[in-house]
């Protein structure tokens, strides 16, 4: 697995799904974008250092040894996609940034203090009932209401508390959003194809991403890898990343422990295109799971609102569908667990997906990373 890091040369503009371009229109910028656009970025750049005529691969011509064709992807894979930065000053070590897990509420206090609430399942009480087929629900226990702390990101370190079920720390583990980036907006004008010239009336406004020094992401890539030093059109407008191979591996539960106590928890690392909206591929109506030999039962979840993937396929010259994803952080809690070490490893590098008739092309482009915790 090679790990590479991708560093804007330039603002960025990492659009979702949401049209834009229309008079007075307002284009939002995503970050991190979807594991997809690095994927787009990468595999260009592959075509490229090979000597491969784009067009010609997007019609299915040409077959790439590592690429495959567009409808039938080869061996190239992103495994893990996430924001990174090399702390404070710019120059430190590189570190991955995670979205918090959705068992994990940052609150603000009145004097402005962050403080770290855990989400636990609990059983509904006597006389609650309600449409989760899970036996348990998702609990945040509080004496009194505070605000929502948003904008928080967990570091390596605290992800790495996290995964070992411990609770992390305000001060060490969290990371603002405003230390590594900012939004500036940026006015776009309609063009009238046939003149040439400015459209009236056709004033739009883009929000480009101002990256902080030192601040970019790391792409984990299964299949092929890119140089130090290459160059990739990155995002809308295809503005410049300089690529850095890097030895960063991701931070992974203890999975020798997660089998011997039979117990675990699951959180996505990118977004879950899953067939059954929340639902993990493999899981029963009565919340058995069963998937590449390991089984258990989930009898508990705690997903955000979903969000919907889409995106635009070079290769056809067209959108690609809109899928319902559960977004990263979503956290499910697994029981009854009967897996050995080396089975749930096998899950973890495969990924969220069947053993067969999955689609390869997502698979591809990242969705449906997760890893291991214990709990």
């Amino acid at each position: 697995m090679n790990a590479h890091f991708l560093e804007p040369l330039d603002v960025l503009f990492l659009r979702g799904n949401r049209l834009f371009g229309d008079a007075g229109s307002y284009g939002e910028s995503m970050v991190p974008p979807w594991p997809s656009a690095v994927a787009g970025a990468i595999r260009s750049a592959i075509l490229a250092r090979d000597g491969i005529d784009p067009a010609a691969f997007g019609t299915g011509e040409i077959e790439h040894v590592t690429l495959g064709t567009p409808g039938r992807p080869g061996d190239f894979q992103i495994t893990d996609f996430q924001l990174a930065w090399r702390g404070e000053s710019g120059e430190g070590r590189l570190e991955r940034l995670y979205w918090l897990p959705a068992d994990l509420v940052a609150t603000r206090s009145d004097a402005g203090g962050i403080e770290l609430h855990r989400i636990t399942p609990h059983p509904p009480g006597y006389g609650i009932d309600s449409s989760m087929p899970t036996v348990q629900l998702p609990v945040l226990a509080q004496q009194d209401r505070t605000k929502p702390a948003s904008g928080l990101w967990l570091n390596e370190a605290g992800m790495a508390n996290w995964l070992a079920g411990e609770l992390p720390d305000v001060d060490r583990h969290l990371v603002a959003a405003d230390r590594l980036w900012g939004l500036d907006e940026r006015v776009g004008i309609g063009m009238d194809r046939a003149s040439r010239r400015a459209d009236d009336g056709k004033l739009f406004t883009l929000q480009a991403v101002v990256m902080k020094p030192g601040v970019g992401f790391v792409a984990s890539v299964e299949g092929d890898a890119l140089d130090d030093g290459v160059l990739l059109r990155f995002g809308g407008d295809g503005r410049g990343a300089v690529v850095s191979r890097v030895d960063a591996p991701a931070p992974q539960g203890d999975l020798t422990a997660i089998a011997e106590a039979g117990r675990c928890r699951l959180v996505l690392t990118t977004p879950g295109i899953f067939p059954d909206g929340w639902r993990l591929p493999g899981m029963a109506e009565d919340a058995g799971f069963e998937l590449l030999g390991v089984r258990g039962r989930v009898v508990c979840a705690a997903v955000p609102r979903a969000e919907v993937i889409s995106g635009w396929d070079l290769a056809r010259w067209q959108p690609k569908p809109a899928q319902r994803a559960a977004p990263a952080g979503s956290v499910y809690w697994l029981e009854d667990l009967e897996a050995t070490p080396e089975q749930l490893r096998k899950l973890a590098d495969h990924g969220l997906w069947p053993a067969s008739g999955y689609d390869a092309r997502r698979r591809a482009e990242g969705f449906n990373c997760f890893v291991f915790s214990t709990y």
